[in-house]
């Protein structure tokens, strides 16, 4: 089987926030009395995507980028006109889709009212907010360093600003959280209209200060309850759930996740900034990841030591990566997407999809990779059908 270059990507990380939340297990790092090297962190993000480009070649050819994703860390530290430089450079650099999803991550207590209009001129046409709760006794349990009052000003000046494509964070499952307390954040973030909810539940992760000193969570009971009663809501509203934790208005999905989870191609520039590039001419999947460091990062100047790793995903592996992402779209993706983008023959999974149709996690469909209800509960299991 041949493999066929997908849709591609691009994904920069900001490493820097405010102050690092007990919860968050992802390459972020507080502000300490000397700020951040804003400016120049730019100048080396593009120094990283020339020795991308220079590296890979052929492979990025005739490519143009469907989707960029600014994440952190909290990106909103940027103004914008460093984001207005780095997206110029970027556009210099590689050619950009027409209707491109621009998306930069944002938290409502680090963005001053009005830099919404320049974040729109810059290019960015879509802003996620990282609320997490409307809850602000919640709001203090979980670090943050926003109120809800915070939050619900901050996504009506976007608004007010232009922006007609709004993600809103929320978590649930939060410490000594009720099912009431959770529907009530539903219905807050509803009020406010965005286009895109991504509603995930709250999970101690190794190395985090809430591992160490784990708070009063829910019960995977109480949890689940949680789970079903506000996907149950956000469908009343109009929020149509296509991921295991996202959810959108119609024709609001976000471009940037679906391509990973359609197991498409994404470049990572920034520290600890992971990607994966499919190469058809040579049939290979190849994972790269930046060094994570900021200043380790901030000193490789866009050299080698810019990497902190790359890795060829084996034909064994290539199975379960694929799997990973793709069940967990809620309405399934054709069968014939997994030779496609893994180049390898159908047989590789035959015994995976027989063992999960009898346990009842995917439905006996022979065009479509589909889960079930039951599936969805048990995610994890179903996909560890497929592991070599």
């Amino acid at each position: 089987m041949s493999l066929i270059a997908p849709p591609l990507s691009l994904y920069i990380h900001m490493p820097w926030c405010v102050k690092k939340c007990p919860y968050c297990d992802f390459n972020s790092h507080g502000l300490r009395s000397e700020p951040p090297p804003y400016a120049d962190y730019i100048d080396h993000l593009l120094a990283d995507l020339d020795a991308d480009r220079a590296d890979f070649g052929a492979a990025l050819e005739g490519r143009p980028i469907i989707s960029i994703f600014f994440g952190g860390g909290t990106p909103s530290l940027f103004s914008p006109e460093l984001i207005d430089r780095l997206l110029d450079g970027v556009r210099e650099r590689l050619p950009l889709a027409s209707d491109a999803e621009i998306t930069l991550e944002t938290n409502p207590g680090t963005v001053e009212h009005g830099r919404f209009d320049g974040y729109l001129a810059a290019g960015v046409n879509r802003i996620s907010f990282g609320v997490q709760s409307f809850d602000d006794d919640k709001l203090k349990r979980l670090g943050r360093i926003h109120s809800a009052g915070e939050a619900e000003a901050a996504v009506k000046s976007a608004q007010d600003a232009g922006y007609t494509n709004i993600n809103l964070d929320l978590m649930y499952a939060l410490p000594q959280q009720t099912l009431d307390g959770a529907l009530a954040d539903v219905e807050r973030a509803v009020a406010l209209q965005p286009t895109h909810i991504s509603h995930y539940q709250l999970t101690l992760e190794p190395n985090t200060a809430f591992a160490a000193n784990p708070p009063p969570l829910p019960d995977d009971d109480h949890a689940w309850a949680m789970q079903e009663a506000c996907e149950t809501r956000l469908a009343a509203t109009g929020y149509g759930q296509y991921e295991i934790s996202a959810y959108a208005q119609p024709d609001r999905r976000c471009v940037h996740n679906l391509n990973y989870w359609q197991f498409g191609d994404y470049l990572g520039i920034g520290a600890g900034a992971h990607g994966k590039l499919s190469d058809d001419a040579g049939g290979q999947v190849q994972r790269r990841w930046k060094t994570r460091h900021p200043r380790a990062y901030l000193e490789a100047s866009g050299g080698a030591a810019r990497i902190g790793g790359d890795n060829e995903v084996s034909a064994a592996e290539l199975p379960f990566e694929y799997m990973l992402n793709a069940l967990r779209l809620i309405d399934g993706v054709p069968l014939t997407a997994f030779p496609e983008r893994t180049g390898l023959p159908p047989d590789r999974i035959a015994a995976g999809l027989a063992s999960a149709r009898q346990r009842g996690w995917l439905h006996d469909d022979p065009q479509l990779l589909h889960t079930t209800a039951l599936g969805q509960r048990f995610l994890n299991d179903v996909i560890a059908s497929f592991l070599d």
